[in-house]
């Protein structure tokens, strides 16, 4: 898929404004709050914004966090990331890799046992799920 660019403007237009706020302003949902939290339903998760594929369901678990967790990406190229130094820590960012938008923070080495001892925490609002049959 190709590189997905756009003015504040257009994402606007077509995010309601919290999932610009999170997808564009790399906000966070409230833990617990969001539609795929406790989610079972086999299928693919796509970036919001763009379409882009970004997880499936075989990779997701339940890490009791409040917000839907995955092992790793569908492809290792789905999503780029960045170091991220607010709110007083450093953490991992996750991005989309089509279109740039904020989709969670990845953390390593937490023991959930995982294959990949990987825990990319995805906010709900940043994804879509589209179920496979």
């Amino acid at each position: 898929m190709d590189k997905v660019v756009k003015s504040d403007a257009e994402w606007r237009v077509q995010l309601s404004p919290e999932e610009f706020r999170v997808l564009r302003q790399a906000g966070t949902e409230r833990p617990f709050t969001g539609e795929y939290v406790d989610t079972k339903t086999v299928g693919v998760y796509s970036c919001r914004a763009c379409g882009a594929e970004l997880f499936r369901s075989d990779t997701k678990f339940d890490s009791h966090c409040g917000w839907p967790s995955f092992y790793e990406p569908s492809k290792s190229e789905a999503v780029t990331l960045i170091e991220d130094r607010s709110m007083g820590m450093t953490r991992v960012e996750v991005r989309c890799a089509t279109c740039d938008s904020h989709l969670g923070h990845v953390f390593h080495g937490e023991g959930y046992g995982t294959p990949t001892d990987d825990r990319y925490c995805i906010n709900s609002v940043s994804l879509r799920l589209e179920p496979v049959e």
